[in-house]
């Protein structure tokens, strides 16, 4: 063997042994993730449930950053540029696939910036209307919608949300002419539906299962390929008429492109047992979040088809871009 390919010889062992080093060390401190939305939301919850018992498996500390605002450019940007090494790690969401083409420019590139670990959990995203409305299934105001070009008002959040792009999704999926209305929160659009003043609307069913339950909206249908474990006896949208539809609501834990392989590996591992335990399971059920990990690639091809989804939707609905 000649002197030059004895050295890359002792330079590929020695990489090897530093990164093996390097994973059997991981972790020797805090891990910290940043979550671009403000304590006490679903996602926040989400974060701090699985962060709990990560910190029990991985013997550190994890702390939760909240960092909102900016549709959560800020949050990922702090990941995006932290060092390579595994401990901090950024909670992505839909917000984080709509970015990428809802603006102009990011100070990142969400594909090649950031490595995904897992998938957390699903929410369900339903289309609603009050309990005093007329409307009874999905298939009366579709009939509706296409007997009444234009006049047929959807609710949604802020323009650009993933329940305004999920509304406009509904509108190109149709066919049909219909409104989308947007408002700036869950409550404008509660008392806008129950006022009268939208047909139906199309929201995350968390922050409305107290209303549904109460009698006040009906669940008209859910807006995945299978019903919703909470909301059983809701058709989806593929059932009621609409087999192309499909939407939903998610987050993920991604880490700075580059980081170390068996880093990724360990916290994959960690992460899909969190997710598993029964435990953690129950309390994300609690928050009607429907756990499900996924590996680092099998999320990495996911978080492509959303940006790509939401992606088309923005620009088909002429949304302008930030």
């Amino acid at each position: 063997m000649n002197l030059l390919n004895r050295r890359a010889l002792v330079a590929v062992l020695a990489a090897t042994l530093t990164s093996a080093g390097w994973a059997q060390s991981f972790p020797s401190k805090p891990l910290k993730i940043i979550v671009p939305f403000g304590a006490g939301g679903v996602a926040d919850l989400t974060a701090r449930t699985v962060g709990q018992k990560l910190s029990q498996t991985l013997g550190q500390p994890v702390v939760i950053e909240n960092k909102p605002g900016a549709g959560g450019v800020g949050a990922a940007d702090t990941v995006a540029k932290s060092a390579p090494d595994g401990y901090t790690l950024l909670l992505m969401s839909n917000a984080s696939a709509v970015t990428a083409t809802l603006f102009n420019k990011l100070p990142y590139d969400t594909v090649k910036d950031f490595t995904p670990v897992s998938t957390l959990g699903f929410f369900d995203i339903a289309v609603v209307t009050a309990t005093e409305s007329k409307f009874k299934t999905l298939g009366e105001v579709l009939a509706y919608a296409k007997a009444n070009p234009g006049k047929l008002n959807v609710g949604s959040i802020n323009i650009g949300s993933t329940q305004n792009l999920a509304a406009e999704l509904f509108k190109s999926n149709s066919g049909v002419d219909m409104q989308i209305v947007p408002f700036n929160g869950t409550p404008a659009v509660v008392n806008a539906l129950r006022g009268g003043q939208i047909d139906v609307a199309v929201e995350i069913v968390s922050p409305i299962m107290g209303q549904i339950k109460g009698g006040a909206l009906r669940a008209l249908a859910i807006t995945d390929t299978t019903r919703s474990a909470l909301l059983p006896d809701v058709p989806t949208t593929k059932e009621a008429g609409l087999p192309n539809y499909q939407a939903s609501s998610w987050n993920a834990l991604a880490v700075p492109a580059g980081t170390p392989k068996d880093v990724v590996a360990r916290l994959h591992r960690e992460i899909a047992a969190a997710i598993n335990d029964p435990e953690v399971s129950k309390k994300l059920r609690d928050l009607n979040i429907e756990p499900r990990a996924s590996t680092p690639e099998q999320t990495q091809a996911f978080l492509q088809s959303e940006i790509k989804r939401w992606g088309d939707v923005i620009v088909k609905a002429n949304i302008p871009r930030q």
